[in-house]
């Protein structure tokens, strides 16, 4: 019968003493995690008996992350793939033991936002969210910052100096990225329209402001409409893009800054020829992709979640282990680019 492999075996494949071996399988010590992990990986090649049980002690001298996460718009693809993404990210850190309570916002009042974010602050370690610009909100992260629990602005800055950290793109960059499209792609000037999820998405706002700020330096001869607010919602979009193409029969671009963009899509669909007006739009979802396919949307920015969600737990991890800083900061991601020679 073949010998049993032994912790002196197990030493001898690692390339570590066996007192080493000895503190990782019975927890006598604190050891590094790269120390331990090739103790692990020795007594699975060498089918040491013990195996399973020095994954566990690795496994347990990792740091705890419970990380909570509320977004809005469960059943828009965006914020699927968005929650797909932050369970890929918590399943493959490394370094950390991390499990991910997730919730969806019923709608984008403030007081829905805040009841999901203080209803998790006592069963985890840091919260992220995509809540809306309000004073009801930043009252609200206050009060879980003096529990001791740091939370994270996703996509739209709100809390600001209140927050940890704001995650996402450069929303002013965004919106000039968008006006450079659209000055390029039409042909001659004319009037371009830009939509807005409302007042109280900061992202939306920027994205905006940085729109205005290129066409003032770079192409005035464009002329930016009054901004108009469509709720994020595919038919105030529709219909309000069907009275602009009405009214302005010279109208070149329209920039969709947050959610909608079905509904601009709908409306170009019906009335105007491919590349008739540059539709800028955020977000690779089926529809913006068929529309960039059928060329009836000319460019795409998109937000690179599987790198955001990464970011977040890392930084978390990181934020929860040394404790909340005293000053907030930003984390930008760069933008994903999509023309239709791209899908």
């Amino acid at each position: 019968m073949a010998r049993r492999p032994t912790i002196h075996d197990v030493a001898r494949e690692a390339g570590l003493s066996p007192a080493t071996v000895d503190r990782v399988l019975n927890a006598r010590e604190k050891v590094r995690e790269d120390t331990a992990n090739r103790v692990y990986e020795a007594a699975r090649r060498i089918g040491y008996h013990a195996a399973p049980l020095i994954a566990q002690r690795v496994q347990d001298a990792r740091p705890r992350l419970r990380l909570g996460v509320v977004l809005h718009k469960e059943r828009q693809a965006f914020y699927q793939q968005f929650r797909a993404e932050i369970e890929k990210a918590v399943s493959s850190a490394v370094g950390v033991r991390a499990s991910v309570q997730i919730a969806f916002s019923t709608s984008q009042t403030p007081a829905d936002f805040v009841a999901l974010m203080e209803g998790m602050a006592g069963k985890v370690d840091a919260i992220a969210a995509t809540a809306v610009a309000h004073p009801e909100v930043t009252e609200a992260v206050r009060r879980i910052n003096a529990a001791g629990v740091p939370c994270f602005a996703l996509l739209n800055d709100f809390a600001q100096g209140v927050r940890q950290q704001y995650i996402g793109m450069n929303n002013m960059k965004v919106g000039r990225i968008a006006a450079q499209m659209i000055s390029l792609a039409s042909h001659q000037p004319g009037k371009i329209a830009v939509f807005i999820g409302g007042t109280r998405w900061h992202g939306h706002e920027l994205r905006e402001t940085g729109f205005r700020s290129y066409i003032r330096e770079y192409a005035s001869a464009f002329h930016v409409l009054d901004t108009l607010v469509n709720l994020e919602t595919r038919q105030l979009t529709y219909e309000a893009t069907l009275d602009l193409l009405g009214r302005h029969g010279d109208l070149r671009g329209i920039y969709c800054a947050g959610g909608g963009m079905e509904g601009a899509i709908a409306a170009l669909r019906e009335t105007r020829a491919p590349g008739e007006v540059a539709l800028i739009v955020n977000e690779l979802t089926p529809e913006s992709r068929a529309a960039l396919i059928s060329r009836h949307v000319t460019m795409v920015i998109a937000t690179p979640l599987a790198q955001l969600c990464a970011d977040l737990v890392t930084i978390a991890s990181e934020t929860v282990q040394s404790g909340l800083a005293a000053t907030g900061g930003q984390h930008f991601l760069t933008q994903d680019l999509y023309l239709p020679e791209s899908v």
